[in-house]
């Protein structure tokens, strides 16, 4: 009986050592990203029983430090980690600390799974490095039941948006909330402006350093800015807050709109939910089509992970229909799979905008140079504290340009 019981617990022991472990390092900390992943790890672990999967959450700001470490250390500490497509991918790809995951489509292509649009912004030199998990949009979040109270209708246009500004700062409403504690949500407002008076071809060459910041085309975009930042429609002491800490004033009733991604959702109180909706952003000139900020998260391989093997066979199932369709039902998101449908109405109104829109656009800090995507958010800060220094913020921006694109 001893030796049957010795043998029964070597027996567990080799099937639990046996495991393989995969580590993802996420940014996942927000409350509910942060369960929608660890419930997908749990399916995983059912299905694959033979890998043990540890996920390592960091904040989301540390994690954009601390990853530049990970991928550079002769060690690697992860083999999957999640991050955003576009020049924020390709930057590591072309520096070799993130590998191509190809093999996840072994025996299917690309288009079997997500859109063809999407393969040039998670590919570099014509391989993939990025698999794409969700996609949101950015638009105006505001609360339908404080528009309502003082017969607010969707503005349309910028003069309509003003008025709304207008009618909200009279009502005692801060009319638009904001946080740049960490200065990305300023760069959301610098996009949509900039697409919405110049375009997106003048958006994207501008974002490769193809264009000075001196241009007058990009002057105009602070002038109407600095419209909302002189009328005081902006969250005073903005700086102060991070992007979760301005959204409870929207949720409080005391601001009026947020020009946001969909994840504000994320972190609204369930009884706030269902009150919260969206508008796109208005129209400032009439002859530019109307383009829209959608960015794309997913995972990669760093050059440098323990376990490549693991790597892959986990993003497999990312991929797959059946995970990226709980991960986007979970948050409202639309999924990557082209296979999944919209989960709920407020999708469904975000896919339509972005179907009806002439282009897209993933974000600033996303698309540019990371160098100059931190100088640039960083100056777009100083710019809504002291509007009257533009052109000399501009003229830096330019010397700055110049030296990181040698341009």
């Amino acid at each position: 009986m001893k030796r049957l019981l010795v043998l029964v617990l070597a027996t567990i022991m080799v099937f639990v050592f046996a495991k393989e472990r995969i580590v993802i390092n996420s940014y996942m900390s927000d409350p509910a990203p942060r369960k929608a992943l660890a419930e997908l790890v749990e399916i995983f672990q059912q299905k694959y029983p033979e890998y043990e999967v540890v996920v390592n959450t960091f904040a989301h700001e540390d994690f954009k430090v601390l990853l530049r470490t990970w991928l550079a250390s002769p060690k690697g500490t992860a083999d999957v980690v999640t991050w955003f497509a576009g020049e924020r991918m390709r930057y590591f790809a072309e520096m070799g600390l993130i590998v191509p995951v190809e093999e996840v489509f072994a025996g299917a292509k690309w288009e079997d799974y997500f859109p063809k649009a999407f393969r040039s912004t998670c590919s570099y030199k014509d391989k993939i490095y990025f698999i794409p998990q969700s996609w949101y949009w950015w638009g105006v979040y505001y609360r339908k039941s404080v528009f309502e109270k003082f017969g607010i209708k969707e503005p349309k246009t910028w003069n309509e948006f003003l008025q709304v500004c207008e009618t909200l700062k009279k009502n005692g409403i801060v009319p638009i909330t904001i946080g740049t504690k960490f200065p990305w949500t300023a760069a959301g407002w610098f996009d949509i402006l900039n697409l919405r008076i110049n375009g997106l071809d003048y958006h994207i060459a501008l974002t490769a350093g193809e264009v000075p910041y001196t241009d007058a085309k990009l002057l105009k975009v602070f002038e109407y800015w600095r419209q909302i930042v002189d009328k005081g429609y902006l969250l005073p002491n903005h700086t102060a807050y991070e992007w979760q800490e301005a959204a409870t004033f929207l949720f409080r009733g005391q601001a009026g709109m947020y020009y946001m991604g969909q994840f504000i959702k994320d972190v609204a109180p369930a009884e706030v939910k269902d009150d919260l909706d969206f508008f796109r952003f208005p129209i400032i000139d009439p002859a530019v089509p109307l383009y829209e900020e959608t960015p794309i998260d997913g995972f990669m391989v760093p050059a440098n992970a323990p376990n490549k093997k693991g790597a892959i066979v986990f993003l497999r199932f990312i991929a797959s229909k059946e995970a990226q369709e709980k991960f986007a039902k979970d948050l409202g998101r639309l999924a990557a799979n082209v296979a999944v449908a919209p989960p709920d109405a407020h999708a469904k109104k975000g896919l339509d905008m972005i179907l009806a829109s002439a282009g897209v656009a993933q974000f600033y800090d996303r698309d540019t140079n990371p160098e100059m995507a931190e100088v640039g958010m960083n100056a777009f800060i100083e710019f809504m504290q002291n509007p009257g220094k533009i052109t000399d913020i501009l003229k830096r921006l330019e010397a700055e340009r110049k030296r990181i694109y040698g341009k």
